[in-house]
């Protein structure tokens, strides 16, 4: 009998209203907004800072991964209700899935096996409608800019061959990348190029995410950098009295999302920034909501670590004043055997030669946690062609790092088989003295920033500058942007900027190619290589194995 797919398993699954789940965690249900039964918003009136620093944060990242991922939403999800299932008032702290991977490759993205969060298909599919009004928000803000081009009499005077706001979608569509706008005749506006990112990269996502409240969303919303007048003049949101009405699409859009496990454990989603080019983790709002609830807090961050814990340990540490408790760094022996070479279609099989290479990956990742003062607990997401003996290679050589390896089999037996795992959390939360540091000072200047990740989390020898760049960078002074965090764009497939480089290379150098900033989210974005903000469909998208029968049950979406 084959394994049940995702979708079989959620909708077999028993579901409580979601008035159930929110009693659980001290939530009034006259304080809920519904959006049916099993999904409602959170009031922000909920957070609270006297118990926030009683909670323990949990850090689930990931070691730099085969293209079709570790596991670290399952892992979350597992680990969520490990801890409820040894006694532990938990709640997990996640982002939302976006249209574009559950179209695309993914299928879905609400973790996987007896995992996940639920309904399933509802969190995959429109949700509460924080994308879409994501995406009308920062559409505003192009309508708003091409209007202003177009009006003779209140023009602020901008040059359109400045203006890098672009229009967003939450689909993959390679054909929106590059496009020109205003065709038609004059009353269609100021003919210019313009493109299309997708919803996760748009800097509005970014600033939901970073937002402590709504007065701070507001002000982050009026720092968005448009471009430039004529004369050089830099323009911003607020010069085209954008942020108010922005902020007034977003006003449901920053209420973080109850949901539950299959377990029937709490879960809050809440927003989705891509981790290759943005902060990649879940809102500031979200996880302390979930930190005033609850004793434990189980959230993650997006790709491998070189990318999401230290984006989440730079940014999102630094603008919610968090610090983790303890981090899990998730490994599967098949990522293993990939860093260790083994060919597309040999990673399902055992291979302990290649885990034998591939494990530095790991221990590199290892190593950069013991840098920010966190001692790590290595997560080995089992998979059912995972030999005995190289799990056993995997947990002596971590062991001989100071660091335990432990077996999650989330996947298969849910909290049961992430009991294990739990104990040792709450253990590490409570006994191994983490203290986290960050590497640097956001005040530091922007090349010391960049160098410190270069070195210290990739292991590069150097960072070199392209001449665009570094007068880029020049631009980033004189416009007094350069006291923020640092947000690398690079490929996640790798610990350099070139995705071909598995393992853990050495004798490198990394290139910035260009630079962007993030003036309201508060960010620099140096670009290491070609990043892609709006993503294509694979030549077999998960769009066609889905189908949907005349009584809207829908089959595929896994």
């Amino acid at each position: 009998m084959s394994f049940p797919t995702d979708l079989e398993i959620a909708e077999s699954a028993s579901i409580s209203h979601i008035k159930n789940i929110a009693e659980k965690i001290g939530i009034d249900n006259d304080d809920l907004e519904y959006y049916g039964k099993y999904k409602a918003k959170i009031p922000l009136k909920y957070i609270d800072e006297d118990k926030i620093s009683k909670a323990k944060l949990i850090l689930v990242t990931a070691i730099n991964p085969t293209p079709a991922g570790e596991g670290k939403t399952t892992v979350s999800v597992g680990l969520n209700d490990g801890l409820n299932k040894i006694g532990r008032k938990s709640i997990a702290v996640l982002r939302e899935p976006s249209l574009g991977p559950v179209f695309g490759v993914k299928g879905g993205a609400a973790g996987g096996g007896y995992a996940q969060v639920i309904p399933m298909v509802d969190i995959n599919l429109h949700f509460t409608g924080d994308f879409a009004a994501i995406e009308k928000a920062n559409n505003l803000l192009s309508a708003l800019i091409d209007n202003n081009l177009q009006n003779r009499k209140h023009t602020l005077n901008i040059d359109p061959r400045t203006i890098v706001w672009k229009r967003v979608m939450d689909m993959n569509d390679r054909s929106l990348r590059h496009i020109v706008v205003g065709l038609g005749g004059s009353n269609n506006g100021i003919t210019r190029e313009e493109g299309f990112n997708i919803t996760p990269a748009s800097e509005v996502m970014a600033i939901l995410c970073l937002s402590k409240d709504f007065e701070d969303l507001k002000n982050r919303l009026g720092r968005i950098f448009v471009g430039y007048t004529f004369d050089r003049k830099p323009v911003f949101a607020r010069d085209l009295k954008a942020e108010n009405a922005m902020a007034i699409l977003l006003r449901d859009a920053i209420k973080p999302n109850l949901v539950q496990s299959l377990e029937g454990n709490p879960a809050i989603l809440h927003g989705g920034p891509f981790a290759n080019i943005a902060q990649g983790t879940n809102t500031i709002i979200a996880t302390k909501t979930g930190l005033s609830l609850a004793d434990y807090v189980v959230t993650e961050a997006g790709f491998g670590a070189d990318l999401g814990a230290e984006k989440f340990l730079h940014i999102k540490c630094h603008y919610g004043n968090l610090k983790p408790d303890a981090v899990v760094i998730v490994a599967t022996i098949r990522a293993l055997r990939y860093h260790g070479g083994a060919k597309k279609g040999e990673y399902e099989t055992p291979h302990l030669s290649s885990v034998k290479i591939g494990i530095a990956n790991l221990i590199k990742h290892i190593e950069n946690s013991f840098k920010f003062g966190l001692k790590p607990i290595v997560a080995i997401n089992k998979f059912m062609t995972d030999s005995e003996e190289e799990i056993s290679f995997v947990q002596q050589e971590c062991a001989q790092l100071g660091v335990k390896a432990i077996l999650a089999e989330e996947f298969t037996k849910g909290g049961a088989g992430m009991t294990e795992l739990a104990e040792e959390v709450v253990h590490c939360a409570a006994h191994c003295g983490n203290d986290f540091q960050p590497l640097y000072k956001v005040d530091d200047p922007v090349e010391h920033k960049i160098e410190t990740i270069a070195k210290e989390i990739y292991g590069a020898e150097s960072v070199v500058y392209s001449q665009k760049a570094k007068n880029q960078l020049k631009t980033i002074y004189d416009l007094g942007f350069d006291k923020v965090p640092i947000c690398m764009a690079k490929t996640p497939k790798s610990l350099t900027d070139d995705e071909t480089k598995i393992g853990r290379p050495t004798h490198f150098k990394i290139t910035v190619r260009e630079f962007e900033f993030a003036a309201g989210a508060g960010f620099i974005i140096p670009i290491l290589g070609d990043m892609m903000r709006m993503p294509g469909l694979p030549s077999i998208p998960a769009a066609e194995r889905m189908t949907i029968d005349r009584d809207g049950k829908i089959s595929g979406l896994s």
